[in-house]
């Protein structure tokens, strides 16, 4: 695909965390560094581009932090502490990422900085007899995995498959103006063919079952509870998942696969409350099928879904920001677009790849950088992932699911 020069070269400058000054050691709310690989002020967070231990050298002696943004447009509503009683033990969250509003820790590192759960030895020490030394997820594991997944999706769409007309591509600064400035639609051509899968007829069936509006909750009829297993089913048959869970499986994250299965059904299509009544939500219509909250597009971050809406004459894709640099699919595409009379700003997505490869990148970053960005490598490009955690309600012991999960497309 022809990408928009100057923002690829942002974007992969932006992504470029190599350099000489790696760490937050000594640097914890300093000022911004231009010159630094990464950064250790106040509004890391907020920017994405922290180092990797900053959670654990700035957040727990450094309250004065900003807290953590919440999800795209809903920072309004963020509360300033968590709404549930944070767990006390490490049943179930042996190595789990570090969670600044945990009482205890159970990660690879609380022995180092003393805030382990009481119950950390006799749970985690020795924990399905995996190596401490593979607890922690490095930036690079998780670079090695992306590209196994990459290579493993056998089901993405080829380059004959999908004819794109991606037209006009704007600045950022000009998103705001809702502007249509592409008369004609995003998709040319797409085979048909390829929603005969497996993997995508049980993707597709799932899309028909939400009520876009925040504030209605959601009621599953049976059919529509089986169609979630089913889809899950179908992935769990793919090398691509199977890699992924080979993977979670070696990093000490789950003991079997059908533990996997039944956390990923928690984390995605747990239902909770983003309007005013119970159980309207969830991270799967978020992300995949998309969300009207407060007269603006939310989520909807996925190929299908938006060409199966414009070819019903309800996406009106009107121009993007950010065009990938791979030359096959699945690529990636940063766009705006109005869905039956709202609109969407920025909308990043994958174009041309299977729905397992997108549940299987977006679910990695979800549990190895909950709440961060996540630094991928897809084919020898870098791409970065940003996961949002639900922290309004819980389920397990503590576990939170997915708010959000989307790609980083600029800087």
């Amino acid at each position: 695909m022809r990408a928009c020069i100057p923002l690829v070269l942002a974007v992969l400058c932006s992504l470029a965390w190599a350099g000489k000054m790696e760490s937050c050691a000594s640097r914890c709310n300093e000022k911004f560094n231009r010159d630094a690989a990464c950064q250790c002020d106040r509004r890391c967070l907020r920017h994405g581009n922290c180092c990797e231990d900053y959670e654990h050298l700035c957040t727990e002696d450094h309250k004065e932090s900003e807290p953590l943004p919440q999800p795209e447009e809903e920072t309004e509503e963020a509360l300033a502490s968590n709404l549930y009683s944070a767990p006390t033990s490490c049943q179930g969250r042996c190595y789990e990422a570090f969670d600044k509003h945990h009482q205890c820790h159970c990660n690879a590192r609380c022995q180092e900085f003393g805030n382990c759960c009481k119950d950390f030895e006799s749970l985690c020490s020795d924990h399905e007899g995996f190596s401490h030394s593979s607890d922690a997820i490095t930036k690079e594991e998780i670079q090695s995995i992306s590209e196994k997944i990459y290579r493993a999706d056998t089901n993405k769409a080829q380059k004959e498959d999908i004819i794109l007309n991606s037209q006009n591509c704007i600045s950022p600064s000009e998103t705001r103006d809702q502007r249509d400035r592409c008369p004609k639609p995003l998709f040319t051509y797409v085979n048909e063919k390829l929603f005969s899968k497996p993997t995508y007829a049980a993707f597709i069936n799932l899309l028909n079952n939400y009520q876009r509006a925040t504030g209605h909750g959601e009621h599953f009829s049976a059919q529509e509870l089986a169609e979630q297993d089913a889809f899950l089913r179908e992935i769990m048959k793919t090398a691509v998942m199977k890699e992924l869970y080979s993977f979670l499986h070696h990093q000490n994250r789950y003991g079997s696969e059908q533990e996997f299965i039944n956390d990923l059904k928690n984390m995605w299509f747990g239902l909770y409350s983003r309007g005013n009544e119970e159980g309207d939500s969830s991270g799967f219509e978020h992300v995949f099928s998309g969300e009207v909250k407060k007269g603006k597009v939310t989520g909807f971050h996925n190929w299908i879904r938006f060409y199966l809406e414009e070819k019903e004459g309800l996406v009106d894709y009107y121009s993007h920001i950010y065009d990938g640099p791979w030359d096959s699919y699945p690529d990636v595409l940063a766009m705006q677009f109005n869905w039956d009379g709202y609109y969407k700003e920025v909308g990043s997505a994958f174009i041309g790849s299977s729905p397992e490869f997108e549940f299987a990148l977006y679910s990695l970053c979800f549990i190895a950088r909950p709440g961060k960005v996540c630094q991928l490598s897809l084919g020898g490009y870098p791409l970065a992932v940003r996961t949002y955690t639900w922290d309004k309600s819980t389920y397990g012991n503590g576990k939170k699911h997915i708010a959000t999960a989307y790609i980083v497309s600029s800087a």
